[in-house]
């Protein structure tokens, strides 16, 4: 009597189960609906039909697992979900960032933003035919290159440049034409890694070069060099540490020096930039090589990135002597390495903006060269609009601060500018940051934290970015 009545409530349970399975629409009652019809009838019908299964599916093993609400089950629930995961699957993946942290070559947020002649010279390349690698002097195929080695030869004062998809690649090329099979010297100090875990005794190795490491991580003196100079020796690399800085007692022979050696042992030099910095940033506060001077001093090879000081695409670019430039272009890897029309183009117009010298129409050098006190300026205005449009009870203050450049570019130098720290006494910053990251709406913000309150730098915010921004910044308080 007791198992009987036992399976009763089961066997009732069962039944309660059924019917509700049962009550879950038809996939065509689903798409029925004047939402998801509509839906269906801009993102394609096929994709809404897949999603409407897949959300119907799901519905059905939380209705077994006991785990589903009713809002789930009605029709309407059940329209939400649906519409919530089609708009989820067409939405681009890539947006639109305000980076508020004053990081100007944030490497998260995709390095250098281009400049507007950049950007126009890849729409217009990408919905038209192009002479990409067509010659039409001699009504025949040519090549690639012709768009940016004159410009490139006239910034850097080389003979000849190629570019390729990013800085590690033009290394991993030219050690791989130059030295597969022999030996490359180098300075302990200079063995970084470049990014992501990118080293360079790894990109050596997978070159086929082989690693002849002179000196120690902070004393390497041309005599280093010489003695480790033997017969299957090609190449003498010098690496700028773009990304650290060795303080105290360090040594390391000049540029001039290492190429004085090289010429009387007859190798080239090559020399990794980094960070590409074709204009001197002196006024601005930053020390860093500039690309012309390294070419004048001897190098045989220079290589640098596209989308780093240079405020360009990513790419990374081999400039020198043009009969070792075209030894390396005739590397099959070359091809394999090679850029595309959009990041040609979009580098050819940044070139050009130095090339007239309109340096602040790149908004990386714009970012990098602006006054801290046009920073104070926009800052306090800004400000200001906050205080009218916030609780009384959140505190805004503009003070002195610094931006950095990043990228893996000048660690220890700084740009003054002035920051807007914002508090509240009952919600914290980092929650204030993760509402801005996060928003239900409107664009992301990255912001920054800083002695327990939230800290907006506008250095790397464009102007026309400041109403999104005070938007974010009121919905984060709401």
């Amino acid at each position: 009597m007791g198992r009987i009545t036992e399976m009763l409530p089961r066997a009732q349970e069962k039944k309660d189960l059924n019917a509700r399975l049962r009550a879950i629409p038809s996939v065509d009652e689903v798409l029925g609906r004047t939402r998801i019809d509509s839906l269906a009838q801009s993102t394609g019908r096929a994709i809404v039909t897949q999603i409407a299964r897949t959300v119907l599916a799901d519905l059905r093993a939380r209705l077994i697992q006991g785990v589903a609400n009713s809002q789930e089950v009605s029709l309407e629930g059940i329209e939400a979900q649906v519409v919530a995961a089609v708009e989820a699957v067409v939405a681009p993946s890539l947006r639109h960032v305000i980076n508020a942290t004053g990081v100007v070559l944030h490497t998260n947020l995709g390095r250098a933003p281009l400049a507007l002649a950049a950007s126009e010279a890849i729409a217009e390349t990408a919905v038209r035919y192009s002479n990409l690698e067509y010659d039409f002097d001699r009504g025949e195929r040519g090549r690639r290159d012709v768009h940016t080695v004159r410009l490139l030869s006239v910034l850097t004062g080389a003979e000849a440049a190629i570019v390729v998809n990013n800085n590690a690649a033009a290394v991993f090329l030219v050690l791989n034409t130059l030295a597969k099979g022999a030996e490359v010297i180098v300075s302990r100090g200079e063995l970084i890694e470049i990014g992501d875990g990118f080293r360079i005794p790894d990109i050596m190795a997978e070159s086929g070069a082989l690693l002849r490491e002179v000196g120690t991580t902070n004393r390497t003196r041309i005599g280093d060099y010489e003695r480790a100079i033997n017969k299957k020796t090609r190449l003498l690399l010098r690496v700028h540490p773009s990304n650290f800085r060795v303080t105290g007692f360090t040594e390391r022979p000049s540029l001039e020096e290492l190429v004085s050696l090289g010429r009387r042992k007859r190798l080239p030099v090559f020399e990794d930039l980094g960070s590409g910095c074709l204009a001197d940033l002196a006024s601005a506060g930053i020390t860093e090589p500039v690309v012309c001077r390294s070419c004048r001093a001897g190098a045989a090879l220079v290589s640098f990135s596209g989308d780093k000081l240079l405020g360009g695409p990513q790419a990374g670019i081999i400039a020198g002597r043009e009969k070792i430039v075209a030894r390396i272009r005739r590397n099959p890897l070359f091809r394999a390495l090679r850029v595309d029309k959009l990041t040609i183009a979009a580098l050819e117009a940044t070139l050009k903006g130095y090339y007239r010298g309109a340096l602040d129409e790149i908004p990386a050098l714009h970012m990098i060269r602006t006054p801290a006190a046009e920073i104070a300026r926009r800052a306090e205005a800004f400000a200001q609009q906050l205080r009218t449009s916030l609780p009384a009870d959140v505190a805004i203050q503009v003070s002195p601060g610094f931006s950095v450049i990043g990228g893996g570019s000048t660690p220890d130098q700084r740009l003054p500018t002035h920051l807007i720290f914002i508090a509240h006494p009952s919600r914290s910053a980092a929650a204030l940051e993760e509402h801005l990251r996060r928003p239900p709406n409107g664009l992301p913000v990255l912001a920054r934290i800083a002695g327990g309150r939230l800290v907006l730098d506008l250095r790397t915010v464009f102007p026309d970015e400041e109403l999104a921004l005070i938007r974010a910044v009121q919905a984060a308080f709401a």
